[in-house]
């Protein structure tokens, strides 16, 4: 219904010829907008109603003095239901610390949480099935795991700025009790915000997807990050560090990429690197971390994000 209804937009209404590279633009354009913010009207209701459950002191709660490895997985499963975005990420980790958990279960959390959210893996669902849906969950998770296990046996504390040690937030506010009434109240106003928040992030990644699959040659970028070129997935990795984006706002991108035949690897690091080792979000953690740990925390992210990007080339 939405493709007869975005065809008929594009060549009906307005008149575009059908095979025109701007026919299908806005074609893709229209039927994109329209599926993806219902998928997102839906999805961060649902979303938000969980995270009422799940408010910051109750997360932190639940993974302080946890043993670190089975901290790290908690932690990383907990991202997935928490999905705060990196706005949150000096609160959320000044935080954690002051809670007592350990450094690399708080790499875990913070990496799972804009990385692998329950949005981007039914919009992925929607978009390219359950088993790519699938894939990017598990691997993003791993992702989360490993990186925030290997900072936690580096033993980094010191690199941590000192006034995160010095802050006192307490023990936190004992959240009310909320009748369901009053968690759809707060699902339907989040719901909201988050989309005021977004949306155009969202109109413009969704813009760039239109783009790139009409005007981009069919073999460009098979051509520059496909199965000839070795370097596919490093420079994929290099091309998302500078964005700026959630889950949800690339995987427009990420459709036209696939469609263009980039390789499910390629397109899942630059995806992870979009979300989890963003220039922005390293500059807001500069705000808690020293450089040297900010560098390490970087470098993990990169081989680790690398390493997935190639072994799904390898593997599918």
């Amino acid at each position: 219904m939405l493709k007869a209804f975005a065809s008929y937009m594009t060549y009906e209404f307005i008149g575009l010829d059908q095979g025109s590279r701007i026919g299908d633009v806005l074609n893709f354009f229209i039927y994109d907008t329209i599926k993806i913010f219902l998928l997102l009207t839906v999805i961060i209701h649902a979303v938000s109603i969980i995270r009422s459950y799940f408010p910051p002191e109750k997360t932190r709660k639940i993974l302080a003095h946890k043993r670190e490895f089975i901290g790290n997985i908690l932690a990383a499963l907990l991202g997935v239901v928490t999905p705060f975005c990196s706005c949150s990420a000096v609160p959320l980790f000044i935080g954690f610390v002051e809670a007592g958990v350990p450094l690399g279960v708080t790499f875990s959390f913070l990496i799972s949480s804009p990385m692998v959210n329950e949005v981007a893996v039914v919009l992925l669902w929607g978009l390219f099935g359950w088993k790519i849906a699938a894939i990017y969950m598990v691997t993003g998770l791993l992702v989360a795991v490993l990186a925030g296990f290997v900072i936690g046996k580096l033993k980094l504390e010191k690199w941590v700025e000192e006034y995160v040690y010095q802050i006192k937030t307490g023990q936190g506010q004992q959240v009310l009790t909320q009748t369901f009434r009053q968690r759809l109240q707060y699902a339907r106003w989040n719901t909201a915000d988050i989309l005021k928040r977004i949306w155009l992030y969202v109109v413009l990644a969704i813009g760039l997807g239109g783009f790139i699959h009409g005007y981009v040659p069919q073999d460009f970028l098979v051509r520059y990050a496909g199965n000839g070129n070795p370097f596919a997935v490093p420079m994929a990795v290099a091309l998302g560090v500078p964005l700026y984006s959630n889950a949800a706002g690339v995987i427009p991108i990420v459709y036209a990429l696939m469609e263009k035949g980039l390789n499910t690897g390629t397109v899942l690091a630059f995806m992870m690197a979009v979300t989890a080792l963003s220039l922005p979000e390293m500059i807001i953690l500069r705000k808690v971390l020293k450089i040297p740990l900010l560098i390490v925390f970087a470098g993990i992210m990169t081989v680790t994000i690398t390493a997935v990007g190639y072994l799904f080339n390898a593997i599918l």
